[in-house]
């Protein structure tokens, strides 16, 4: 059975850093895309930071030299490191793996920055 768990959330002070993990178990398909999007109340979900298989990254404008994603292939595992945080951060965060054409989300990770 494939499962996705997100780790990591939590509440912070504007400034404060978080790093966020999410692992998927359960295939032994090798895994395309890695990404995490935010969605805050009331928002649409919003890709945040997307990593392809190679390394390639790509990031929001929005957090651009604040957050870093990152993969460890023979984990199954995505992270992003995020620093600088701001209360236009606070959103729930989800993960997404991509592999054989499918897309596997994680449940949401919840990150409150506070003034």
């Amino acid at each position: 059975q494939v499962q996705v768990v997100e780790s990591g959330g939590g509440l912070v002070q504007t400034g404060g850093s978080l790093t966020l993990s999410c692992v998927v178990s359960g295939t032994t398909f090798s895994i395309d895309g890695m990404g995490w999007y935010g969605q805050a109340p009331g928002q649409q979900r919003d890709l945040v930071a997307a990593i392809g298989r190679g390394g390639s990254t790509r990031y929001a404008e929005s957090v651009k030299g604040r957050f870093t994603i990152s993969r460890d292939n023979a984990k199954n595992t995505v992270y992003l490191q995020m620093s600088a945080l701001n209360p236009e951060d606070t959103a729930v965060y989800f993960c997404r793996f991509t592999l054989q054409g499918y897309d596997l989300w994680g449940q949401g990770t919840q990150v409150t920055v506070s003034s």
